[in-house]
């Protein structure tokens, strides 16, 4: 720094406490890291705008990362899976690039949502999960829950009279994975709450994911007591949605290979040493 430049400064800039400042700043990884990066910039020559970039580029990176964690700590995902942990091998129907739209921003900017539909163990959790982390790396928020979770504590508040502030936080994430509908068996009014969800979230354009067994998809009227209700939710959830079905062997038996055709062998043409007829 040139004296003239120094001298107009109403302070000594030899004399400032970069700890305190970078603190009042909240600039908590440049406080931890400026030391190193200061001796990096002495021995490899930066130039001033050099050591200010690297030094904005990782403070940067360091809170992209820090948002990250905290949104799938709120997400209360299951597990945490990515896209490139999915096997695409063992599907038979389903390809990368049907998903092409629901792992970009479009998915929230756009409303989209998704029902994935197959057999226990076909990977649809998985991919529910990639998605909406994939959501969360986009800039945005996500939160999972089970069908029968979400219908046992929105009936519980309904009968207490306090339907509209338990739905808050099934309405607030940008993304909401609705696991395993048709799995287990729900109370009487489970049409009517998942419906208030579904039509509320519809309204605000905000993306739902679906997982499910049940096929096909009107067999929805039967496990939550209303085909009526039912049809008006997988109405409002394909209107900007789609149907991807999940096929293949199961990710959790494949080892045991109990899809494929098993060639009958010649010990099981035998009863009591009889030709079975």
């Amino acid at each position: 720094m040139s004296s003239k430049i120094r001298s107009s400064l109403p302070f000594d800039p030899a004399t400032v406490d970069l700890e305190v400042l970078l603190k009042r700043l909240s600039l908590a990884n440049a406080r931890r890291n400026y030391h190193s990066l200061l001796e990096r910039a002495e021995t490899e020559g930066w130039s001033c705008r050099e050591f200010l970039g690297v030094l904005a580029t990782e403070e940067v990176a360091q809170r992209q990362q820090t948002r990250i964690q905290r949104a799938v700590h709120q997400a209360r995902f299951p597990f945490l899976k990515t896209i490139d942990d999915f096997d695409f091998t063992l599907q038979s129907s389903l390809r990368l690039q049907l998903l092409g739209n629901y792992l970009s921003p479009e998915l929230v900017s756009e409303g989209r949502n998704l029902i994935l539909l197959g057999k226990s163990g076909r990977g649809k959790t998985h991919l529910a999960v990639a998605i909406a982390y994939r959501a969360i790396q986009n800039g945005y928020n996500a939160s999972f829950v089970t069908a029968a979770t979400l219908i046992e504590e929105l009936s519980q508040a309904s009968s207490d009279r306090k339907l509209r502030e338990a739905l808050v936080p099934y309405l607030q994430p940008h993304v909401l994975v609705i696991d395993e509908v048709g799995y287990l068996s729900y109370g009487p009014d489970a049409a009517n709450v998942l419906f208030h969800v579904v039509n509320e979230r519809h309204r605000r354009g905000r993306p739902m994911l679906f997982t499910t067994n049940k096929s096909p998809l009107t067999a929805w009227g039967d496990v939550l007591h209303d085909h009526d209700l039912a049809e008006a939710i997988v109405d409002r959830v394909l209107e900007k949605g789609r149907l991807i079905l999940v096929d293949g062997p199961s990710y959790r038996t494949r080892h045991l290979e109990l899809d494929k055709p098993q060639a009958g062998r010649k010990d099981d043409a035998r009863i009591s040493g009889k030709h079975r007829p």
